[in-house]
């Protein structure tokens, strides 16, 4: 994924959830409804998530140092796990225990037709941002179901984005439930019950979005396509005979480091292994441009001293 293409959705995210959220919290001094002030906090959380998605962006371009050889690619993984540790505790929690206050000790919403007025006008704004967001990913995600491309993104910005779009989504969907049950039938705990609704919401797309973020955090391989393309453009390669295993890193979304130990003819002399390995180097970045940083060790193939080392390094689905 192009670091533009999930600029431009935070940008999107965050534009709306400001507006959204002043006209929540207008809302909410009108109305008096837990739901309303739920569904602002909401919106300040999301939007000082965007602007740590946006911090995180900067932050990752600094460039390689002494204490930071391999640079700072990850610290876009470390600010979208921010993202979900914050979603939770300000967001989640927040609105189970507004909602449990409101349960317990209910009262009427006042001035519904503040509420009604600022949803739907949320559930607009909303709507562009998730839309912003579908278009951007669309152009990197290819025949993957959503599902996978969540799973499986390298650059976090999108996922995260999407995930929080539809969370408002159904939160508001939730706060109009929440509003419109008390305002029917008088009973101020249904707009407790909405609230606990967006608390739940928000605690799961919190735990899926650690989930995910955690595994890219600790570090992920590269995607079996992409070692099969690295494999093939070894093996391509007119000085190596076999890759006998291989191992790949993401340094960053778009930054893959690559190890392997690769056969070399045993009668090659030194010049022609170090000129063998610059040609197969050249080779891997032309078949996969984000692998910037290669290190090719060579050795001589030894039947079934690779077996072990190869199943090792499989790449593993995130758990």
């Amino acid at each position: 994924m192009s670091a533009g293409g999930g600029t431009k959705a935070i940008i999107a995210a965050l534009g709306a959830n400001l507006a959204i959220a002043v006209a929540k919290f207008v809302a909410f001094l009108f109305t008096g409804s837990s739901s309303m002030l739920a569904e602002s906090v909401h919106s300040v959380a999301d939007s000082g998530n965007q602007a740590l998605l946006l911090l995180g962006g900067k932050r990752s371009r600094k460039r390689e140092n002494r204490k930071h050889p391999f640079g700072y690619g990850r610290e876009r993984y470390f600010y979208a796990f921010v993202v979900a540790v914050v979603l939770f505790t300000i967001g989640a929690l927040f609105s189970l225990y507004e909602g449990f206050e409101k349960i317990t000790n209910p009262h009427a919403v006042e001035s519904p037709g503040w509420a009604f007025g600022v949803l739907i006008f949320a559930i607009v704004a909303e709507g562009f941002s998730f839309r912003t967001a579908i278009k951007e990913a669309g152009g990197v995600k290819g025949e993957e179901s959503w599902f996978t491309f969540i799973r499986r993104a390298k650059a976090p910005e999108l996922p995260v984005v999407l995930l929080e779009d539809l969370g408002a989504l159904l939160g508001l969907v939730f706060a109009l439930f929440g509003v419109t049950m008390a305002v029917v039938t008088g009973e101020g705990m249904w707009d407790g019950v909405g609230t606990l609704m967006i608390g739940v919401l928000l605690a799961v797309i919190a735990v899926i979005l650690a989930i995910e973020t955690k595994s890219l955090l600790i570090g992920e391989s590269a995607t079996p396509e992409s070692e099969r393309q690295i494999c093939e453009a070894l093996e391509s390669s007119e000085r190596v005979t076999k890759v006998i295993h291989l191992r790949t890193l993401h340094l960053g979304p778009e930054e893959l480091l690559v190890a392997a130990k690769i056969a070399v003819d045993h009668d090659d002399t030194a010049a022609e292994v170090a000129k063998g390995i610059d040609e197969a180097e050249r080779r891997i970045r032309e078949a996969v441009p984000i692998a910037r940083v290669i290190y090719l060790e060579p050795d001589l193939y030894r039947p079934g001293k690779e077996s072990s080392a190869s199943a090792d390094s499989a790449p593993a689905d995130r758990s």
